[in-house]
């Protein structure tokens, strides 16, 4: 693996904000960029070829022109262009990167009905992390959230976030979510003393995954955050007002890699911030 961002570019206008978000990131860690545009839709039409070389030229031009803009800030760019499907296109390219950073237009729960398909099969596909960014202005906000479950791929996710909440001089908040039990004709009525045990435990659970940030970031305010109700639901209440939202994946084998599981695409799918999926 290199240290190398991977960031894919379209004419949409979220994509200055996935890049913006990745030249700081690449400055703030000394890490070169890639930029890279897959021009796409072909169907084998009379004169096709033409068109695509067309686009591809304009495409490697605006790509060049922001690789110049951006080494005036001290971070090295190069460019690619290339032609196919734009989401097989940059798994491959970022198969091995440190990190690949695309754009959604996705602008909070008012613009509409669900998206992201396309930042879904991406983000489940690729090996190393995916930092997906909405078409939503974070400015203003504060702080780093990770979800943690207590999973190998949570502590990951953890390690990620705590860098990054360090880097961006953020505090972090490491949020667990649970839920009771769910049975058949249970009417929702659990018992108090059942109920405090989960919080405790979810509690010790959480307490035993941030054990180890003190040793490695002495100067990060760390908040923990448990909390009972559906995951995916919580964390994106909290995200809202965050600058940044890490989750891990939980795909596993051959067939499962291109399965995100259903909280991780469910907060990409409604997107409230800036959002890190880590394998």
């Amino acid at each position: 693996m290199t240290n190398r961002i991977v960031v894919g570019i379209t004419e949409a206008p979220v994509s200055r904000r996935a890049l913006e978000w990745a030249v700081q990131r690449a400055a703030d860690r000394r890490q070169d960029l890639e930029l890279i545009s897959v021009v796409g839709g072909a169907v084998g039409a009379v004169g096709e070829r033409a068109v695509i070389e067309q686009a591809m030229d304009t495409s490697r031009q605006m790509l060049e022109a922001e690789a110049l803009r951006i080494e005036k800030r001290g971070v090295v760019a190069t460019v690619r262009v290339e032609r196919g499907n734009p989401v097989k296109r940059l798994i491959d390219a970022s198969s091995d990167a440190a990190l690949l950073v695309i754009g959604s237009d996705y602008r909070g729960p008012d613009s509409g009905p669900e998206r992201g398909a396309h930042g879904v099969r991406i983000a489940s596909g690729v090996r190393c992390p995916v930092v997906v960014v909405p078409d939503v202005d974070v400015s203003g906000r504060s702080g780093v959230l990770v979800g943690a479950d207590g999973s190998d791929v949570s502590e990951r996710a953890i390690a990620f976030a705590a860098a990054e909440a360090d880097r961006m001089g953020e505090t972090l908040t490491v949020a667990t979510v649970w839920s009771p039990i769910v049975t058949p004709h249970n009417p929702g009525v659990y018992p108090d003393d059942y109920l405090r045990n989960m919080q405790a435990l979810a509690e010790e659970a959480l307490a035993l995954s941030v054990a180890g940030l003190r040793q490695d970031y002495p100067d990060l305010a760390v908040i923990k955050h448990v909390e009972e109700g559906y995951p995916s639901a919580v964390l994106n209440r909290i995200a809202e007002s965050a600058r940044l939202a890490v989750l891990g994946s939980h795909g596993r084998g051959a067939v499962a890699r291109f399965l995100l599981g259903s909280i991780s695409e469910e907060v990409l799918s409604r997107l409230a911030t800036i959002t890190a999926i880590v394998r």
